[in-house]
């Protein structure tokens, strides 16, 4: 099989004083293994952005645009810019996968019930095997649940069907 990373929206405006994500700096820390040790497999990876329109916290071109420095993207990794929770949808992400000859995927970024939840869902329906790293996404409490609860029931509810879940230190490129 032939793996690809894609990192999914980890911008700066995620991390804020404001608004700090469920373990951010462990999330962080955890995609940044992943990023390194990809890098030194030379497994090609995808960051993906969120442009959540003008006045967005996302907005392309706002403070909160930029991909997070921790885990910013290196000269010829490619980014995919999108407009909706899905990484795939009005994106070439898939046509880019599908010509490098991709056919297994680890994910790993934010949030988790959004944009991590349908690239996982999305992969899986193309056809894609994939590798949710568990430690490696994130999200923000909710009205209703705690962030730590709303991570723990993804995971749950992605493995097996969806997704293989694995620990970062067990992702294997």
């Amino acid at each position: 099989m032939s793996t690809a990373l894609v990192v999914i929206d980890m911008q700066q405006g995620m991390f804020t004083d404001e608004i700090a994500p469920y373990r951010g700096d462990e999330v962080l820390q955890c995609v940044g293994d992943l990023l390194k040790r990809a890098r030194a497999s030379r497994v090609p990876i995808f960051h993906v952005q969120h442009d959540g329109g003008p006045g967005d916290i996302l907005g392309k071109g706002s403070a909160g645009w930029p991909h997070h420095p921790a885990v910013a993207p290196k000269d010829g990794e490619p980014v995919i810019e999108k407009r909706h929770g899905s990484a795939f949808q009005d994106t070439d992400l898939h046509v880019r996968l599908q010509a490098a000859g991709i056919d297994r995927l680890v994910i790993a970024g934010m949030q988790t019930e959004i944009c991590v939840d349908s690239a996982c869902r999305a992969a899986a329906a193309l056809g894609y095997s994939v590798v949710l790293a568990s430690d490696a996404h994130t999200t923000f409490d909710s009205p209703v649940l705690p962030a730590e609860r709303i991570v723990a029931h993804h995971n749950r509810t992605l493995d097996g069907m969806f997704v293989e879940l694995s620990a970062t230190s067990e992702v294997r490129f």
